[in-house]
C-alpha cells in the first residue's frame, strides 16, 4: 500500500502545482507603462469617427432607442450565444453607474487588454479581441469623444451564465490562445495604403471578424476561415461569408461594396436588413475614403468557402 500512498501524493503535488500555474497564467495583464505613454491627450472630432466605426450604439445604446437617445449609452441589449446570455454595460459617463470615473488608462487596459479598473477580466463578448490591434492614438481619441457622450443613470443588468463560463478567471487562459495585437491577414509588400488602411478598420475598430468567422469550441475565431461566414451567435441563421469565396458580395466591385455601406443598398437594389442594420448606420457616418478603403481590404483577402453549414433545401 505503500505505493498507492505515493502515487496519492503525487497526484495531489501535481494537481496543486498545476492549478497554481494555471491561476498564474490566467492573471490579468494590464498594459506596460510604454503602451500607456503612448495614448497622449485624445481628440473628440476624430474619436467620433471611431465611435462609429466601432459601432458602439450597436450593443451598448437602450434597446428599442432611437435618434440622438442612441447615445445614451445605457446598456441592456442581451445577447444570447452558446456559453449564455451576455449584457452589455452601461458605458455612459455617468460616474457611478457608467465608465465617467474612468481614466484614460483604465479606457485603454479594456479596449486594449480586456482588464477592467478593478482588475478582473473583462467576458470577450465584448470585442476586444479586435479591439487590440487598435492604435493608442485612436483610443485616445475615442476616450475624448466618449467624454462629451450624456450620463445616463442605472445600471445594466449582469450576464446571465451557467459554470464554468460564470468563473472570469478562465478568461485569462483564452485571452492566451486568442488576444494578439497582431494582424489577422498578413498582406504583401506594396500593398496599397488603401488596403492597409481597411484591413485595420475591419480587424480592428469595425470588429467584422466577430460575426463574419466560424469560432471554434471555446468562442475563438477560427483565423483560418477569416470573414468566410458564420452560425449567428443566437445560434439561428448565418452571417454571411464576405470574402471574395461567399456568394454574398463576391460579384461586387469595389464601389458597390463602398455604395452599400452608405446607402444600405446592393447592387440588385435589395436593402439591407436584420443585425446588418445598425452597421450599415454606422459605416454611413463614416468618410468616403473609408468606406473605399474596406471595399478594397474585401476584395484583397483570400477567397474562403462558407464556413457555416449549407441550409437544408426548402420543402
Amino acid at each position: 500500500m505503500a505505493w498507492l500512498k505515493k502515487l496519492v501524493g503525487a497526484v495531489i503535488v501535481l494537481g496543486g502545482a498545476g492549478a497554481v500555474a494555471g491561476w498564474a497564467l490566467s492573471a490579468p495583464v494590464r498594459l506596460d507603462a510604454a503602451a500607456v505613454a503612448q495614448l497622449g491627450p485624445g481628440d473628440a472630432a476624430r474619436g467620433k469617427r471611431i465611435f462609429y466605426a466601432g459601432g458602439c450604439t450597436s450593443c451598448h445604446a437602450k434597446p428599442g432607442s432611437k435618434g440622438d437617445a442612441r447615445l445614451e449609452l445605457a446598456g441592456g441589449l442581451e445577447l444570447k450565444t452558446p456559453f449564455g446570455t451576455f449584457v452589455p454595460p452601461n458605458i455612459s459617463q455617468d460616474q457611478k453607474d457608467g465608465i465617467g470615473a474612468w481614466s484614460e488608462d483604465d479606457f485603454a487596459n479594456a479596449m486594449l487588454k480586456g482588464v477592467s479598473p478593478s482588475g478582473e477580466h473583462f467576458y470577450p463578448a465584448f470585442p476586444y479581441a479586435s479591439y487590440a490591434r487598435m492604435k493608442p492614438a485612436d483610443i485616445a481619441d475615442l476616450y475624448a469623444y466618449m467624454k462629451t457622450l450624456p450620463a445616463v443613470a442605472g445600471k445594466a443588468p449582469g450576464h446571465k451564465l451557467s459554470f464554468p463560463f460564470n468563473i472570469r478567471r478562465g478568461i485569462g487562459l483564452w485571452k492566451l490562445l486568442f488576444l494578439s495585437p497582431n494582424p489577422v491577414i498578413a498582406l504583401p509588400d506594396g500593398t496599397p495604403d488603401k488596403v492597409l488602411a481597411g484591413r485595420y478598420l475591419v480587424e480592428g475598430p469595425g470588429h467584422c471578424g466577430e460575426c463574419h468567422t466560424p469560432r471554434d469550441f471555446a468562442g475563438g475565431v477560427k483565423k483560418a476561415e477569416w470573414l468566410a461566414g458564420a452560425v449567428a451567435a443566437e445560434g439561428s441563421g448565418v452571417v454571411p461569408n464576405i470574402t471574395p469565396g461567399g456568394n454574398s458580395i463576391k460579384s461586387w466591385s469595389e464601389s458597390d461594396i463602398a455604395n452599400y455601406l452608405e446607402t444600405g443598398f446592393t447592387p440588385d437594389f435589395d436593402s439591407v436588413g436584420g443585425a446588418m442594420v445598425d452597421v450599415q448606420r454606422n459605416m454611413a457616418l463614416l468618410t468616403a475614403d473609408d468606406r473605399a478603403a474596406i471595399a478594397a481590404y474585401l476584395k484583397a483577402l483570400p477567397a474562403h468557402p462558407n464556413g457555416y453549414p449549407a441550409r437544408k433545401p426548402s420543402k
